[in-house]
């Protein structure tokens, strides 16, 4: 029995080999199989979301408007920022979009425990990831987007750097974060880049220059306004349209 202890110790660990290798395999697998596939999300279903910094910059309130994707029952939402330090922190959750209209929640740059809040200093960019699921949690749609949150900046810079809103006067104590809102606010037509969003956390008006390619059209609250000589009365949500 002993001269077959090697063999047997041998091919023992062969199979514990084979079945790790399986294992990563189907793991890989599985992640790879949830994102293949996934259709294309139109502008016009692109439900328009925002970032709205609150006074502190240590809250961010995430809105999002009525979702129009075909069978979207349930969206997973997940934002990522990261620390000076280079670390990571995440705030994920998941929301039933069954009679669900506008979404509102507040997204600590932090954490809580028993009533206790640590915040995290030094945030400045980010990502926020939208994922739609159907009534099976088969993921169906994936919408992401880089922000930039910004504090007394007279620069308002988008992270891929496309996107500029220059303030016409550097405001003290106020927060802004820009960034790419996935949808519109209302339907037009013609759109090729964008569109862009500037939150702040203090109501305005912020008076600036606007730099994006493209005629540059700004949302008013009622209607897409053309921007003339790229001078804007105020931020919110940009796009740049063709000729």
């Amino acid at each position: 029995m002993k001269k077959f202890l090697p063999i047997i110790l041998v091919v023992v660990g062969v199979l514990v080999f084979g079945v790790v290798l399986l294992l990563k395999a189907g793991a890989g697998v599985g992640v790879e199989d949830e994102n293949a596939n996934l259709r294309d999300i139109p502008l016009s279903e692109r439900p328009f979301t925002s970032l709205i910094p609150k006074e502190d910059g240590h809250w961010l309130k995430m809105v999002i408007e009525e979702v129009k994707i075909t069978d979207a029952k349930q969206l997973d939402y997940e934002l990522l920022y990261r620390l000076p330090d280079g670390r990571t922190q995440g705030v994920p959750g998941t929301i039933s979009l069954v009679g669900a209209g506008r979404i509102e929640r507040d997204l600590l740059l932090g954490s809580e425990s028993s009533g206790k809040f640590r915040y995290d200093e030094g945030v400045e960019e980010g990502t926020l990831t939208l994922r739609f699921r159907n009534d099976k949690r088969k993921l169906i749609g994936k919408l992401s987007t880089d922000f930039h949150l910004q504090k007394e900046a007279k620069e308002l810079t988008s992270v891929d750097g496309k996107f500029k809103y220059t303030l016409d006067k550097e405001p003290k104590n106020v927060f802004f974060v820009v960034m790419e809102t996935f949808g519109l606010p209302k339907e037009t037509s013609g759109v090729v880049s964008g569109p862009y969003g500037v939150f702040a956390s203090l109501r305005g008006p912020f008076l600036g220059t606007v730099s994006l390619a493209d005629q540059i059209m700004r949302w008013d609250e009622a209607n897409w306004k053309p921007v003339g000589e790229k001078k804007s009365p105020n931020i919110g949500i940009f796009i740049g349209v063709g000729e």
